[in-house]
């Protein structure tokens, strides 16, 4: 809002000039310093000073405050720094106009750990594929030596036990090798926008 309680579109609209003589994005940066005006003059009405003795603090002119408070101009960035630790407030809360609510950072707090929740049983059902699958394969690589150990005849039976425990151990190594580094993410994720395109 404009100091006299309008809004900036709806003065811009209003103008005689068409097209708007000032973009998006301008009007977007306008806002966004009226907005940290009206913050500015929050913090300084909860500290009950006046605009000179704001002036003082930081060593600027009376109207200087006047105009960061209006959103027509505002502080240099070192004023910025200077003023988010004197009002003690965050230098994101300053730039954006606002402070960030306790019910926002509870919200946000409990995302993060349903995230990491999330996250930790994704990792500790992946540990659990591989010690399986590990142990599959430690188990068919015994097997394998002691077939090859043993003399046995040469049977079909005897030839396809040697054959598929080695195949056992083989597979075991490579679903390792694609787990552990990272590519049976990828290739699930690949698997989702195939059958989602499909």
């Amino acid at each position: 809002m404009l100091p006299d309680g309008k809004c900036p579109l709806c003065v811009l609209e209003k103008t005689a000039l068409k097209p708007y003589p000032f973009s998006r994005k301008e009007v977007a940066e306008f806002l966004d310093q009226i907005k940290t005006g009206a913050f500015i003059k929050k913090l300084r009405n909860e500290k009950n000073l006046t605009q000179e003795q704001l002036a003082e603090r930081f060593n600027v002119s009376r109207r200087t405050v006047s105009r960061w408070e209006t959103g027509s101009n505002m502080p240099d960035l070192d004023i910025l720094v200077e003023m988010a630790d004197y009002f003690d407030v965050d230098l994101r809360e300053l730039l954006d106009g606002e402070r960030r609510s306790e019910k926002m950072d509870e919200e946000l707090k409990e995302t993060v750990l349903k995230v990491a929740d999330y996250s930790n049983a994704e990792k500790e059902r992946i540990t659990k594929d591989l010690r399986t699958l590990f142990a599959i394969g430690i188990i068919a690589l015994v097997f394998n030596v002691v077939l090859n150990r043993i003399e046995l005849t040469s049977t079909f039976r005897v030839g396809f036990l040697k054959g598929a425990s080695f195949g056992f151990v083989f597979v075991a190594m490579v679903f390792g090798l694609i787990y552990t580094g990272g590519y049976m993410s990828k290739l699930t994720s690949a698997k989702r926008r195939l059958i989602g395109k499909e």
